[in-house]
C-alpha cells in the first residue's frame, strides 16, 4: 500500500506552498529540498489553513528561535493533525517531549542513562548481526539480477528490531510496531475520530505490554521505567506508557529514514558511495553529512499566545512546524549548503533537533546509521537506483524518508 492511498479521501492537492502547503501532500516530502529553498528565498515563514493554522519557518534563525522560546510555543503537542490533543501542559502525552519546563527537565533525566554512550556501545555486535543477517536474506534476488529494496528489506527492518528488544516486546510484533509507527506520523490526515481509533489501539497494546512486565519483570527498557522515581514517586502508568511510546515510534522511523536516505544518496552518487567503499575513514564524517542533508526530523510546537512573530500574527493553538532538515540547508549558516560534502570538516548541524528537545537517542541512531551504511556497502560495493525517482516512495508527514526503494546491486 502506498502512501497515497493510505490519505483521507478528502485530502486536496496543494497548489501554493507558501499559502496553502501540507505536510501530507506525498509532493512535499518528494521535493522538500527544493521546495525549502524557494521558501527560504520568497516566503521564509510560510502560513496555511490546514489543520486549523500551521505555519513552516525555513530559515535556520527562525527554526531556532522557536525551538528554545518555551514561553510563546509549548511543545503539549508534537505532531501536526486535525485536532489539538487534550493532554494538558507541563507533561503531555509523550513526555519528556511533549512536556514543558520545568517538568521536561526532570522527565528528560530519567532517560538519559539508558541511552548513554557506553550503554548503546554495547549494542554494536548486535546491529552488526543484524544488518548482516537482513544482507544474507537478500542475496538469492541479487543472485538472479533482481533489485532489492534498500528501505522495506532493510533500513526499516533495522530499528524496529533494535527498539522492540530494548523495550522488552514480542519480536513476532514487528510487523504491527510499523502499523503503529504509520498511524502516528502518517496518519495525520485521517478524520479525528478515525486517528482517535487508531491511537487508543496502540495505548492499549502499550498499557497491556506494562502489565505484562509488571507480572513477568525482567531487565529492559519498559521495566527500567517502572522502576525510577520522579519527585519521590515511582511514574504513572500514564507517563511510563507516554514515554514508552515516544521510544518505540521516535526510535524506529527516524533511524529508518536516516538509513534509507543515506542509501538512496549512494544509489544515486556512484562516486561518493565508491570514495567510502575506497577509504572507510570517510564514513564518521560522510555519517554526519548524510545527517545534516537527509535529517528526517520536523517538530512540531503549538502556539502557547497570541504572538507577533517577525510580522506572522500567530494565534493560540496554531500549529508551527519546525523543519530541521531545512535549517540544515540554509546557505546562510552552512557554506555548500546544497551539496553533500562527506568529507565535510565542520558540520554543526542540527539533525537531532534544537531547543530543549534535542534527541535522547541521538547515540543510538548514530550506531545504527553508521553501521547500517558499513555492511551494506562492504556486501554490495558497487550498487545504483533499480529503476527511475518514480519508483522511489516517500513517506508523508514530519518524518522524511524512503518507504521504498529498488536498488540494482552490480557486479564487483
Amino acid at each position: 500500500m502506498t502512501s497515497t492511498e493510505n490519505l483521507n479521501v478528502d485530502f486536496t492537492p496543494v497548489t501554493d506552498w507558501a499559502t496553502d502547503f501540507d505536510h501530507a501532500d506525498p509532493q512535499y516530502n518528494r521535493n522538500a529540498h527544493e521546495i525549502w529553498a524557494e521558501l527560504r528565498g520568497t516566503c521564509p515563514v510560510a502560513h496555511s489553513d490546514r489543520y486549523g493554522g500551521t505555519w513552516l519557518p525555513t530559515t535556520h534563525e527562525y527554526v531556532r528561535e522557536i525551538a528554545y522560546d518555551t514561553e510563546n510555543f509549548t511543545s503539549r503537542a508534537v505532531i501536526v493533525e486535525k485536532m489539538v490533543p487534550p493532554d494538558p501542559a507541563p507533561i503531555g502525552g509523550a513526555p519528556p517531549i511533549t512536556s514543558d519546563p520545568p517538568f521536561h527537565i526532570e522527565a528528560r533525566k530519567l532517560l538519559l542513562p539508558p541511552f548513554a554512550p557506553k550503554k548503546i556501545e554495547l549494542w554494536e555486535p548486535e546491529v552488526r548481526k543484524l544488518c548482516r543477517g537482513l544482507l544474507d536474506s537478500m542475496m538469492a534476488d541479487v543472485a538472479e539480477g533482481k533489485t532489492i529494496d534498500a528501505a522495506a528489506d532493510y533500513a526499516k527492518r533495522i530499528p524496529v528490531n533494535v527498539i522492540s528488544r530494548m523495550l522488552g516486546f514480542p519480536m513476532s510484533d514487528e510487523d504491527l510496531f510499523l502499523e503503529f509507527v504509520h498511524d502516528v506520523l502518517e496518519g495525520i490526515d485521517d478524520a479525528p475520530e478515525i486517528r482517535f481509533v487508531k491511537i487508543e489501539r496502540l495505548i492499549q497494546y502499550i498499557i497491556a505490554q506494562i502489565e505484562d512486565h509488571v507480572e513477568n519483570p525482567r531487565d529492559d527498557l519498559t521495566s527500567y521505567l517502572m522502576g525510577v522515581e520522579l519527585f519521590g514517586e515511582k511514574l504513572s502508568v500514564e507517563h511510563v506508557g507516554g514515554s514508552i511510546i515516544l521510544l518505540l515510534i521516535a526510535g524506529i522511523d527516524t533511524t529508518w529514514s536516516a538509513i534509507g536516505s543515506s542509501l538512496w544518496h549512494l544509489a544515486n552518487n556512484p562516486d561518493d558511495l565508491a570514495r567510502l567503499v575506497a577509504d572507510r575513514s570517510l564514513i564518521p564524517t560522510a555519517v554526519e553529512e548524510f545527517l545534516r542533508v537527509y535529517a528526517p526530523v520536523t517538530m512540531a510546537r503549538l502556539v502557547a499566545k497570541d504572538h507577533d512573530f517577525h510580522g506572522c500574527p500567530m494565534k493560540v493553538d496554531d500549529w508551527v512546524l519546525l523543519p530541521f532538515p531545512a535549517a540544515n540547508l540554509d546557505p546562510e549558516v552552512f557554506p555548500d549548503a546544497d551539496k553533500v560534502l562527506i568529507d565535510r570538516a565542520e558540520n554543526r548541524h542540527s539533525a537531532f533537533g534544537l531547543g530543549i528537545h534535542r534527541c535522547l537517542g541521538s547515540n543510538l541512531a548514530r550506531l545504527e546509521l553508521t553501521i547500517a551504511i558499513e555492511e551494506f556497502i562492504d556486501r554490495f560495493p558497487s550498487f545504483t537506483l533499480g529503476g527511475t525517482e518514480d519508483d522511489v516512495t516517500w513517506s508523508v508527514g514530519q518524518i522524511r524518508g524512503p518507504r521504498q526503494l529498488p536498488v540494482q546491486v552490480l557486479a564487483k
